[in-house]
C-alpha cells in the first residue's frame, strides 16, 4: 500500500469528510442481519465495520495504519478487533458468517492475479453458510470521465481548515484495465495536498471467471447499492454470494 490518499495522515484527514455513511453501508447493515460474525476487509476509517460491531463479532482489516488509527478512535472502534494487513496474504485462521469488502476497495487490486488472489482471502475465511458481498466500478460505465477538474470538483468543510476545495483529474489506460487519477485538496491561503492512485476496471465476465477459481459463487448480481439488478448499463457491479 503506497498511495498517499490511505498511508498519509494529511490525506486520510478529508477521507470521512467525503465519505460520510451512504446506500453501501446501509445495504451492508441491512444484509448483515443474523450475522454473528462479519470480516470487513479494507474497512479503512471503520465507518462500516463499527456500526456492524453491536452484538456481533467484528474484524476490520486494512493494510493502511493512518486508517486504522482513525477506527481505532471512532466511537464505538474499541468494539472491532482492529488488523493491519493485505488481503492478498491475510489468513485469520478463523471463520465468518459474512466478508464485505465495499468503497470499492477490490479495484485498488490491480491485476488479475491480485485480484484472484483478494477473493481466495475472502473463501479461506468464509463459514460454510457464510455469504460474500463486494462491489467494483461498472467499467462499461466510464465513471472516471467525470473525474477531471470541471466536472469534479467540489468544496469540503474542514474542522480545522474551514472550506477546502477539492478536485480530481484521470487517465484511462484500455489496454491495461486501469485508471490513474489524481486528487487534490486545497486550503485557504493555497495550501495544496495531492495523491495519485491507481484502479482496475475487471468486467463482470472476468469478476464471474475469478469468483469460480477461487472457490466462490455469485448467488446475485446487483446493479447498485439501492438492490437493482445488474444490467450491462450499471454503474456498479456488486456480486453476493457463498463458498461453491
Amino acid at each position: 500500500m503506497d498511495d498517499r490518499l490511505y498511508i498519509d495522515p494529511e490525506l486520510v484527514q478529508f477521507y470521512d469528510l467525503e465519505n460520510e455513511g451512504g446506500a453501501d453501508q446501509d445495504y451492508c447493515i441491512a444484509f448483515a442481519e443474523g450475522a454473528s460474525s462479519v470480516l470487513d476487509l479494507g474497512c479503512g476509517t471503520g465507518q462500516v465495520a463499527v456500526a456492524l460491531a453491536p452484538g456481533r463479532d467484528v474484524t476490520g482489516v486494512d493494510p493502511a495504519a493512518a486508517m486504522l488509527d482513525v477506527a481505532r478512535g471512532r466511537p464505538g472502534g474499541e468494539s472491532v478487533e482492529w488488523v493491519e494487513a493485505d488481503a492478498r496474504h491475510l489468513r485469520l485462521g478463523k471463520k465468518f458468517d459474512l466478508v464485505l469488502l465495499t468503497g470499492h476497495a477490490f479495484q485498488v487490486f490491480l491485476s488479475a492475479e491480485d485480484q484472484r488472489a483478494v477473493l481466495e482471502t475472502i473463501a479461506a475465511h468464509l463459514a460454510p453458510e457464510g455469504r460474500f458481498i463486494f462491489d467494483s466500478r461498472n467499467p462499461a460505465a466510464r465513471e472516471w470521465l467525470e473525474w477531471v477538474p470541471e466536472e469534479s470538483q467540489r468544496f469540503v468543510e474542514h474542522p480545522r481548515l474551514g472550506t477546502v476545495q477539492a478536485w480530481n483529474d484521470a487517465a484511462w489506460d484500455e489496454a491495461a484495465g486501469i485508471v490513474t487519477y489524481d486528487t487534490f485538496y486545497e486550503a485557504a491561503g493555497g495550501r495544496r495536498f495531492h495523491a495519485q492512485s491507481k484502479i482496475a476496471f475487471p468486467g463482470k465476465d472476468a469478476l464471474a471467471k475469478m469468483l469460480g477459481e477461487a472457490g466462490l459463487a455469485a448467488d446475485r448480481w446487483l446493479g447498485d447499492w439501492h438492490g437493482a439488478p445488474w444490467t450491462p448499463a450499471s454503474r456498479e457491479i456488486i456480486p453476493i454470494g457463498r463458498l461453491r
